[in-house]
């Protein structure tokens, strides 16, 4: 698992929510002016000051979620170049049926869902990146 410090530079982090066999998916908005408008995303999002990695993510998924997970329950952590080449993050957690009851929406997006992993693998409309590092994930975990 890669790690990083405060200092080294970074655009954002996305976490991918893992709930038995499915995955927490956000709707984003359909405006042209954002990414991947109405596409299904994890939550996450830019690095605001000097915060971590994992305190970027953390922050973007109490705000878009509701949810104030502890930093120990990022169990999988990877960096990788975004389409501008800047350094993205990818986290991966795992919540219970508690805590997606516990689910608040934010105001960014459409909606939200638990969708099957392997449903959000082949949506059209999930995002290509987030696919690809979740399929690397799923491929380097412990039991595969």
């Amino acid at each position: 698992m890669t790690t990083s410090t405060r200092d080294e530079p970074f655009g954002g982090a996305k976490l991918a929510l893992l709930t038995g066999c499915g995955l927490v998916s956000i709707l984003r908005d359909d405006v042209p002016h954002i990414a991947w408008p109405g596409h299904w995303d994890f939550a996450g999002g830019a690095r605001e000051g000097q915060e971590s990695p994992a305190a970027c993510v953390l922050r973007e998924t109490r705000e878009e979620l509701g949810l104030a997970l502890e930093p120990a329950r990022l169990i999988w952590r990877q960096t990788y170049p975004n389409h501008r080449g800047r350094a993205v993050w990818f986290f991966v957690a795992r919540i219970g049926a508690d805590e997606i009851a516990r689910i608040r929406f934010g105001d960014e997006g459409q909606g939200w869902a638990v969708m099957p992993v392997g449903d959000y693998l082949a949506h059209p409309k999930g995002i290509g990146q987030l696919k690809e590092q979740l399929a690397e994930y799923l491929a380097a975990r412990p039991g595969g």
